[in-house]
């Protein structure tokens, strides 16, 4: 949950800094994600994702993140393998329509680099996972970010799909975050 407008004033009561909170302009927005099936790579993307972020690069410590991905709209452009990734064998929408990532704090990487360690919960299965990001600071600021997600963690792709000489472990995450302030 992000900061909320009462525990915002008991953190400015009490001397402590808060981060502004912001949420992502949904049409301005992408959340995707790239990997391969027997060597050929392909990109995928989730519309309809939220997120909620509350992030001031002067104190990284009060950062707060908070994803929610419908994993059943899942869209790589190809309609039979949209229909496997949302199926039973990988993401499981209809038992578990939405995956999250939930974060407190931040670090400084250098270089206008941070990152928030946070829990990612897809297919009912939490687990840690990094996000790296960029920030651009602005009336409408923006985070560039990255993740590593290990599918076999979740039991992504089990069973057959399990061979990392079909599919890799490791699919990439990719963010590009266009933030307005809640009001």
């Amino acid at each position: 949950m992000i900061l909320r407008p009462l525990l915002v004033a008991t953190l400015f009561a009490s001397g402590t800094a808060a981060a502004a909170d912001y949420t992502a302009v949904a049409d301005r927005s992408t959340l995707g994600f790239a990997s391969s099936y027997e060597g050929e790579a392909f990109e995928g993307r989730f519309p309809g994702f939220s997120a909620e972020i509350a992030f001031d690069p002067a104190a990284p410590a009060a950062a707060r993140f908070d994803v929610a991905i419908p994993v059943g709209k899942a869209d790589t452009g190809v309609a039979e393998r949209d229909e496997t990734l949302v199926g039973a064998d990988f993401f499981a929408s209809d038992s578990n329509p939405t995956a999250t990532f939930v974060s407190s704090g931040a670090r400084v990487l250098g270089g206008g680099r941070f990152a928030t360690d946070g829990t990612l919960t897809l297919r009912g299965t939490s687990r840690p996972v990094t996000l790296e990001f960029a920030w651009t600071p602005g009336a409408r600021p923006e985070l560039d970010g990255t993740a590593s997600v290990p599918r076999l963690a979740f039991d992504v792709g089990g069973g057959d799909w399990a061979d990392t000489g079909l599919i890799p472990d490791e699919v990439a995450v990719r963010t590009h975050l266009v933030l307005q302030p809640v009001q």
